[in-house]
């Protein structure tokens, strides 16, 4: 058995970078469309390498393999405003069960803050040495509930973990619903839009628990 938690925010005009408008209608043109303007890295959105110039390799370019694989959640709702997540924060819950390749959520409780000036501008935020530490162990996706896994309003601190990061571990930033997971490890599938030479993307993201 399988339980598929959606943890993708829907795109409406409260996301910010996201403005949709109406193209056709069904009485006057047959049929409903509409036009979306879309920021690359707004709402639920992956970065590709090419985001920080970690590397050339753009969001069309990341293999498809690297969008599914097992992911641990990991509880940091203690970590506060503007808070900075260690390598402790990350480890402490998964000593002796993380393995090269798997992935990890970072429940902070964040999503939450959406729509507030703290969204943005207080996150929760990945310290230097826990990026070094996900290097070293070999994290496939990093997935926060912040806009960022950095503080957007220190440009040196932005472009210096998003470097660490991305030239080895696959960056996705904004998802939601974290609490609606009861398990401590899923399946995780984040399928970013292809954009050709893409910085990056939205990304529809969704953690599968599965029973028996």
């Amino acid at each position: 058995m399988e339980r598929i938690v959606d943890l993708t925010r829907s795109y409406t005009d409260a996301v910010a970078g996201f403005h949709k408008s109406v193209s056709k209608t069904l009485n006057k043109d047959g049929w409903n469309a509409t036009t979306l303007n879309i920021y690359s890295h707004a709402g639920t959105h992956m970065d590709a390498p090419t985001h920080f110039e970690a590397s050339t390799q753009t969001i069309d370019e990341i293999p498809v393999t690297s969008f599914i694989g097992k992911a641990w959640v990991i509880d940091l709702r203690h970590i506060g405003y503007n808070g900075l997540i260690s390598a402790e924060d990350i480890t402490s819950g998964i000593k002796g069960k993380f393995s090269s390749g798997d992935s990890l959520l970072l429940w902070t409780n964040w999503s939450k803050k959406h729509g507030t000036p703290s969204f943005r501008d207080e996150l929760p935020r990945i310290s230097d040495e826990a990026a070094h530490w996900c290097v070293t162990a070999g994290v496939k996706m990093l997935a926060v509930e912040p806009p960022s896994v950095a503080d957007v309003n220190n440009m040196r601190e932005v472009t210096e973990i998003h470097k660490i990061l991305l030239n080895h571990v696959i960056i996705i930033e904004g998802i939601i619903n974290l609490e609606a997971l009861k398990k401590p490890c899923v399946e995780l599938i984040a399928l970013p839009i292809k954009v050709g030479g893409g910085d990056g993307a939205p990304c529809r993201v969704v953690a599968i628990e599965k029973y028996g």
